[in-house]
């Protein structure tokens, strides 16, 4: 009987232009963000241009990977399998401290997430990049319920202190 492999996550392509540069920077556990260079605007997500004033003249800046929980929702139903074998789990808007909202999942148990909670961000670590998944800051708040993919042996990920 053959066995049967663990769903697999689905991941975002490193061939599409816009958005490598951010995938490629997980890769260090490097959370980044664009300004433009023109008139300042902050600019999430990945693009060629600033969507304030169409210039093209963008940089990529670092996040310190705080920030702060704007809204949320826990996910119960799910059809892809990867994403099914972790039900529950929280998806979240994060308002990072530099100024732009990202969405994400957040580890923790379902019933302890707040909007205006503070976040921080952890990687799930794979083969060619690393996806942001955040925790909330203090103790331990990770739901105990599942494995974690900010915990486990096989990574290289480091947890916040």
């Amino acid at each position: 009987m053959p066995e049967h492999e663990a769903p697999q996550r689905p991941l975002p392509s490193l061939s599409e232009p816009d958005t490598a540069p951010f995938w490629t920077a997980t890769r260090d556990h490097r959370l980044t963000y664009q300004v433009c260079a023109s008139c300042g605007e902050v600019i999430f997500h990945p693009r060629r241009h600033c969507s304030a004033c169409l210039s093209v003249d963008t940089r990529w800046e670092e996040s310190a990977g705080g920030g702060t929980v704007y809204t949320y929702t826990v996910i119960r139903q799910h059809g892809q399998p990867w994403f099914r074998s972790r039900l529950p789990y929280v998806l979240g808007f994060i308002d990072l401290d530099e100024g732009f909202r990202m969405l994400a999942e957040i580890d923790a148990d379902p019933d302890t997430v707040q909007v205006g909670q503070r976040v921080t961000v952890g990687w799930d670590d794979r083969d060619e990049l690393a996806v942001p998944v955040f925790r909330v800051q203090g103790p331990d708040n990770a739901d105990p319920r599942r494995p974690s993919p900010l915990r486990g042996s096989a990574s290289r990920r480091q947890e916040p202190q």
